[in-house]
């Protein structure tokens, strides 16, 4: 009798959980595989994005009067963490420190410009501050952007427990459910459209499984993006540049477009995922050994923008990430070829989930957990018209002039700083070009000119 009872359980269990599964993959189908197919949005994520905007709303207003009540002070940083100030000439602000005029020799209260500017850059560095994560002016209910919010008031406490509840026990299962929808199809479907002849059928088909599955892993973030002038998107033959901040820009741009993807060979998944792609779309994939040759690198983008008939290449310049308040200086390799350049400026909302990558501090698999269980992923995206270099116009300086359109298109801060101080030394580069700008306050402007 107990046996026939158990069994009973156990097929009333197993039926529970198949009518579950069911449920669950038919909900997926329609409201978010299907659309993501078709290119189109019932406004849910939209929907929920107002909705965390009031509920933020309210949880700042709850904690300014926890505070006021406990007698706290509640930290708010600047904005963006930048501080405006009008850039100065070396010479003339030692000309305003020795308040006589900047003779042609060494003083003594020079060496009190130099103590000042090296203890501002302690204080206030502007580099090594676009490595971590920005500081919200308001709690999100995250834990990870601000330890001591959440602790404020009894209602807040409830109200983050709940979120962790959502967050983890709904939307996560949920966004790795489409993540694995999303990579499976498109190593399946690529390695499918592959065996097809070259041809416009295959290019076709391609883009069409690209976009396709691009939007699905763009829903497993729940990522709401904002294109703008559409009609200055990359066209074939041409290179696309864009700020990084993130692994995923490359998802938030390709769900919009098609691209061909330039990186090195990896191992493991991402080598499968790389070699099914390889076989739909000509992509650009680089051995260990290739990536530091520079001729080799643009011998091979050079041929793949020489044929129209492929997809623009995507770059990010700055080599590493960012954490989305600036733009640091661009490898001007991309900028030697000689092609249209058509700049994209991605500027994400940090309310909803903080997209940098800080890569010292967090694995893949750990960063990705980050962005599975945050509330969403908003950003806005603005394509800027395209951009050739001028008669005359070097390619440094045409690197330059496409990241002050970023800069200044997505309200992030230009700086002339490499990304690459974030794990390497200052280059003696720059520590001569300081030491070359003094020597002509030394010597004299005028002496200056006339030896050179």
């Amino acid at each position: 009798m107990e046996d026939k009872i158990q069994r009973r359980t156990l097929v009333l269990i197993c039926m529970l959980l198949g009518i579950s599964f069911t449920v669950w993959f038919t909900l997926l189908l329609v409201f978010i595989i299907v659309p993501a197919i078709f290119g189109v949005s019932f406004g849910i994520r939209r929907l929920y994005m107002k909705s965390l905007i009031k509920l933020f709303e309210w949880a700042t207003l709850r904690m300014e009067r926890g505070a006021k009540e406990k007698n706290q002070h509640l930290y708010k940083p600047y904005s963006n963490g930048i501080i405006a100030k009008e850039p100065v000439s070396l010479e003339q602000e030692i000309q305003d420190m020795r308040r006589g005029g900047a003779e042609p020799e060494f003083d003594m209260s020079d060496i009190f410009y130099f103590c000042r500017r090296g203890v501002e850059s302690i204080v206030d560095d502007e580099v090594t501050k676009r490595f971590t994560a920005e500081e919200l002016e308001s709690w999100n209910l995250l834990t990870r952007s601000n330890y001591n919010f959440h602790h404020i008031s009894t209602r807040l406490t409830a109200l983050w427990g709940v979120g962790v509840l959502i967050r983890y026990g709904f939307l996560l299962p949920l966004r790795v459910t489409l993540a694995f929808t999303g990579v499976g199809l498109l190593v399946v479907l690529t390695s499918i459209v592959g065996l097809f002849p070259n041809g416009r059928m295959k290019n076709y088909l391609s883009d069409k499984v690209h976009l396709m599955c691009y939007r699905i892993c763009v829903r497993a973030l729940t990522a709401i993006i904002t294109y703008h002038d559409s009609e200055n998107k990359p066209k074939n033959g041409g290179i696309c540049v864009a700020n990084h901040t993130s692994p995923i820009d490359v998802i938030i741009l390709a769900s919009d477009g098609c691209y061909a993807m330039v990186g090195q060979v990896h191992g493991g998944l991402m080598g499968v995922i790389q070699r099914a792609m390889v076989k739909a779309c000509p992509h650009i994939w680089f051995e260990r050994s290739e990536v530091k040759d520079r001729h080799l690198v643009a011998k091979r983008l050079s041929d793949h923008v020489a044929d129209k008939s492929k997809l623009p290449i995507l770059i990010f310049p700055e080599g590493t990430c960012i954490n989305n308040t600036s733009v640091m200086m661009f490898k001007k390799g991309s900028f030697e070829i000689g092609c249209t350049v058509y700049p994209v400026a991605i500027k994400y909302d940090p309310r909803f989930g903080d997209a940098f990558w800080n890569s010292s501090k967090f694995g893949m698999v750990n960063y990705l957990l980050h962005m599975m269980s945050s509330w969403a992923i908003v950003c806005s995206v603005w394509y800027l018209p395209p951009m050739s270099r001028m008669e005359g116009e070097d390619a440094v300086q045409f690197a330059n002039r496409v990241k002050a359109a970023i800069a200044r298109k997505g309200g992030l801060a230009d700086l002339l700083w490499d990304g690459g101080l974030k794990r390497g030394k200052v280059k003696e580069v720059f520590k001569e070009e300081q030491q070359k700008l003094y020597s002509k306050v030394l010597v004299g402007s005028s002496e200056d000119g006339s030896s050179s």
